[in-house]
């Protein structure tokens, strides 16, 4: 299946679940608790189910990875699979806050080939191809040339950036927290932000559309050690990770490390 045709798949279903999410954004939709932390709402629900049959009913051997559906091991044997997030950025979403997204992926032997990510309430269509570049709304996406640390744009946790300046004597533009990880990550691809963080405990969902935009767009997303991240895996939660201008990868990943926010690796 050429790569394009799964594309113009992901970007359909991707209008379609927007749709449907903006009918419930700002309609104080039902919400509980997820585990310990997390919070699900009956729009993230409806939105998996809808994309679950759209997607796989064009891609019936594909596997699926949702943050929204029980995990089935089958996909571990699919050459490619969907990794989804329904709504990236629930409290945003339910906060009546516009930074949320629709994050669908193809995953080919555990590497992004594919990607869609788009943010309903602001109006944005993110995508990328391996090896044909990325873009929003149809204008290419450039990671930003930055080359010197001190004065960085970063976004991510409030507590590393302030550490991550004390221990190396640093100092960062510090833009914010964006509760939707993805469309954080994308603001590295656009080159509106320097730098990106993601806190350990972030699932294959969280990055796997971003990673190719990133990436396609001359950025880097790595893990502490310098690794690009692997999906469809066994275990599909990830350690700290930095996304970035190409120059600035070594240097936001040593800062990471001195901020001690790099634990060890997920078992």
């Amino acid at each position: 299946m050429a790569a394009s045709a799964d594309l113009d798949l992901l970007i359909r279903a991707a209008r379609e679940a927007g749709d449907l999410a903006l009918g419930y954004f700002r309609n104080d939709p039902k919400a509980w608790a997820k585990g310990e932390t997390s919070i699900v709402s009956e729009a993230d629900i409806a939105v998996d189910r809808l994309l679950a049959e759209r997607l796989l009913a064009g891609r019936p051997d594909y596997g699926w990875l949702s943050e929204e559906t029980a995990d089935d091991p089958a996909r571990l044997s699919r050459p490619r699979v969907f990794v989804v997030d329904p709504i990236d950025g629930t409290r945003a979403f339910l906060a009546g806050e516009k930074e949320w997204t629709v994050a669908l992926a193809v995953v080919e032997h555990g590497e992004t080939v594919t990607s869609v990510l788009y943010a309903p309430a602001l109006g944005q269509m993110f995508q990328a191809e391996k090896g044909l570049g990325a873009l929003r709304n149809g204008s290419s996406l450039h990671a930003s040339e930055r080359t010197e640390i001190t004065g960085a744009k970063v976004a991510g946790s409030r507590r590393f950036i302030r550490e991550a300046q004390e221990t190396a004597s640093v100092s960062l533009d510090y833009y914010g927290y964006v509760p939707s990880l993805a469309y954080r990550l994308a603001l590295v691809a656009s080159g509106e932000i320097d730098a990106a963080i993601a806190r350990p405990g972030a699932y294959d969902w969280d990055l796997a559309a971003a990673d190719l935009l990133v990436h396609e767009a001359g950025g880097l997303l790595t893990e502490a050690g310098g690794d690009r991240p692997r999906y469809n895996g066994r275990d599909s939660r990830h350690a700290a990770l930095v996304a970035a201008a190409p120059a600035l990868g070594e240097g936001m990943v040593a800062l990471l490390a001195g901020a001690g926010s790099v634990p060890p690796r997920p078992a």
